[in-house]
């Protein structure tokens, strides 16, 4: 095994004392070494969190007991919990519909080695940018949806998910709602970027609604999808300056910026195992 093989282990639970120790005390009796621990007690809510990421290099049993294990020690502690490996890269599908700015980001990053994980796949509606996705030689598999076809194209979207193994999917300015049961296939495993600082502006037109009320400040969030529309835990915001001089162009090409820096950060947070959903709430380590 290489020595520069790591495991990320990701947990939550109601607090109570030796929750930290018994993690160290079970890696360290196996020969894990542990290289970064971070961790968060919400004192509202009583729940302890934790990211640990371990050297996998003198580890003195296979990687399925070493889970086995976790799994008894967790059960204790009414433990929720996560492994990763960093020689497993999750494989990751884009879906996107006719805007390219977010989707070239995505590439682009990727290609300079700054995302941390394989894209498999591009998912659209449309046609429109299947030349984008081949100057990347990334695949681009096109469904066409209309309210008679939705569910049955829903339904040959997530068959090719499955086919391919796909860990996480991005919605990068997909411009259809997903159902609940697409949604309920990837569990905080689909990431969706909307243009606005949510809470503020959710549904449709948030650039529209934002000139309308004068903002100062417009921005982009990203953010877990959900059954609810623009609900889903946030996971990363910004926003950028604008003022009583700039038009609805000016907001759209302004927040574009912001919209792709917000979701390539999520994104990141995501392929790094540092995100753990509790309820409507994240903590990002």
């Amino acid at each position: 095994m290489s020595a520069t093989t790591t495991a990320t282990l990701l947990l939550c639970c109601p607090d109570r004392k030796g929750l930290v120790a018994a993690m160290a005390q079970l890696l360290h009796d196996h020969g894990a070494n542990i290289l970064e621990a971070q961790q968060h007690l919400d004192p509202e809510q009583g729940i302890f969190s934790q990211r640990i990421q371990f050297d996998l290099a003198e580890l003195d049993i296979p990687r399925d007991q070493l889970e086995a294990l976790l799994g008894i020690e967790c059960g204790r502690y009414q433990m929720r919990w996560r492994i990763s490996y960093s020689d497993r890269p999750k494989r990751v599908a884009i879906f996107v519909s006719k805007f390219e700015h977010c989707l070239y980001d995505l590439l682009i990053r990727h290609r300079l080695g700054e995302l941390r994980g394989e894209i498999a796949l591009v998912v659209s509606n449309h046609p429109d940018l299947a030349g984008v996705a081949s100057q990347f030689g990334v695949a681009y598999h096109v469904f066409e949806i209309d309210k008679q076809t939705k569910a049955a194209q829903e339904q040959r979207e997530l068959e090719l998910l499955r086919r391919e193994k796909i860990d996480l999917v991005v919605l990068a300015r997909y411009m259809q709602v997903l159902s609940e049961r697409f949604i309920s296939e990837f569990p905080e495993r689909i990431i969706n970027i909307h243009h606005s600082t949510l809470p503020a502006f959710s549904g449709a037109r948030p650039y529209h609604q934002a000139w309308e009320r004068g903002v100062k400040r417009i921005g982009a969030t990203a953010h877990y999808a959900t059954s609810e529309l623009d609900e889903g835990p946030i996971i990363e915001q910004d926003v950028v300056a604008v003022s009583h001089r700039d038009t609805i162009g000016d907001l759209v090409r302004k927040g574009r910026d912001v919209e792709r820096v917000v979701l390539a950060r999520a994104v990141l947070a995501h392929l790094e195992d540092r995100i753990l959903a509790l309820g409507r709430r994240t903590v990002v380590f």
